[in-house]
C-alpha cells in the first residue's frame, strides 16, 4: 500500500552551482531526474562552534546538509552543554527545530521557562530577541534554515518580520493515522494500532511546496519511503532504524540525529526495531509514499 502525500504535479527546480535549490515557476513535467542519495551517520558528523565568537561557551553544531555559511537552505545538529543559556540575541534568518534528546527552552528573554523534551518542535522568527537554554548531558536538536548565511546578531538590531514563534511540546503534537486521512490512498494498510502516522508541522504537503512533517513508524515496520520530489531530506528523531538506499546492497543502522536524503525519484528502505517505534522528520517538496513490505 502507498501513502500518497500529494497530487501529481511536479515543479521544475534549478540546481545552483553551489548545490542550492532555486525554485522556478511551477511547470508540469513528465521526466524525473535519475536519483542521487546522501547519508550522514551521527557518529560521522563534524562538529564546530555554532557561534565562533563565543568560543567554548558556544554550543557545537554539525552540518547534515547544505552550508550554514552559504546562501542555501541548511540542516544541522545543535549540541549545547548541560546548563547552557545564551545571552539575548537575534538571527538574520528564521529557523525551525526538533528536539532529539534532552530539554530545550527557546523563548523571549523574560518568558517563563518551558522545557521542551524529545520530539518537540519550535520555530524562531528572524529579527526577534530570544534566548536558548538546554538541560541534560546529551541534549541534541535538529535545526534547519531556508536560506543562509545563519548569523547571530545583537538585540539592538532586532526587527519585526511579521512572523511569530511556535513552541509545540511533544505532548501537543497532533498525529493523524493514515487510515483517517481521507485524501490519502488506502489499500491494505492497518487501520489502527500498528499503522504509520503523520504530524503536519509546516508548509503545504503538495508537490512544488516545501513542507515539513513527522513520520511515526510502528515497532517492527519494514518497508520503503518512496520520494518523487526534487529534494527529500530525512532525520531520525527517535528510535532505531536499519536503512538502505536502493542503489546500495548494504544496510546501516541509524542512531537519532542521522540523516538520509535524495534528489529525484528515489526509494529508501527502512526497518524499525521490534521494540521501539521510530520518528523521522521529513522535509520535501514533492510526493512521498510509505510502502510496507
Amino acid at each position: 500500500m502507498n501513502i500518497l502525500l500529494s497530487e501529481v504535479l511536479v515543479v521544475a527546480v534549478a540546481i545552483g552551482s553551489a548545490g542550492s535549490l532555486q525554485a522556478s515557476e511551477a511547470v508540469v513535467s513528465d521526466h524525473v531526474a535519475a536519483p542521487s542519495y546522501e547519508l550522514v551517520l551521527r557518529e560521522n558528523v563534524k562538529w564546530e562552534h555554532l557561534n565562533p565568537a563565543r568560543g567554548d561557551k558556544s554550543p557545537r553544531a554539525g552540518t547534515l546538509w547544505g552550508d550554514r555559511n552559504g546562501s542555501e537552505a541548511t540542516g544541522y545538529l545543535l549540541k549545547p552543554m548541560d546548563g547552557f543559556q545564551s545571552p539575548p540575541h537575534i538571527h538574520n534568518v528564521t529557523y525551525r527545530g526538533v528536539v532529539i534528546s534532552g530539554l530545550i527552552h527557546n523563548d523571549d528573554p523574560t518568558a517563563v521557562e518551558m522545557w521542551m523534551p524529545a520530539g518537540s518542535f519550535w520555530t524562531q522568527p528572524k529579527g526577534e530577541s530570544h534566548i536558548t537554554a538546554a538541560k541534560g548531558n546529551s541534549t541534541l536538536a535538529y535545526i534547519e534554515i531556508d536560506e543562509g548565511p545563519y548569523l547571530v546578531l545583537p538585540t539592538d538590531e532586532a526587527f519585526d518580520s511579521g512572523e511569530r514563534p511556535v513552541n509545540v511540546d511533544v505532548s501537543n503534537i497532533v498525529w493523524v493515522e493514515a487510515s483517517n486521512i481521507s485524501w490519502l490512498q488506502q489499500a491494505g494498510m492497518p487501520t489502527s494500532g500498528n499503522a504509520p502516522e503523520i504530524a503536519f508541522l509546516w508548509g503545504k504537503p503538495q508537490d512544488g511546496h516545501v513542507n515539513g512533517v513527522l513520520l511515526k513508524l510502528p515497532a517492527g515496520f519494514n518497508g520503503t519511503i518512496d520520494s518523487q520530489a526534487s529534494t527529500f531530506r530525512a532525520v531520525l528523531i527517535q528510535g532505531q532504524v536499519a536503512y538502505q538506499a536502493t542503489t546500495d546492497n548494504n544496510s546501516v543502522n541509524l542512531a537519532p540525529g542521522s540523516y538520509f536524503g535524495s534528489k529525484g525519484a528515489a526509494q529508501h528502505s527502512v526497518t524499525t526495531s521490534d521494540e521501539l517505534e521510530s520518528i523521522i522528520y521529513i522535509r520535501t517538496d514533492g510526493r512521498i509514499n510509505i510502502t510496507p513490505n
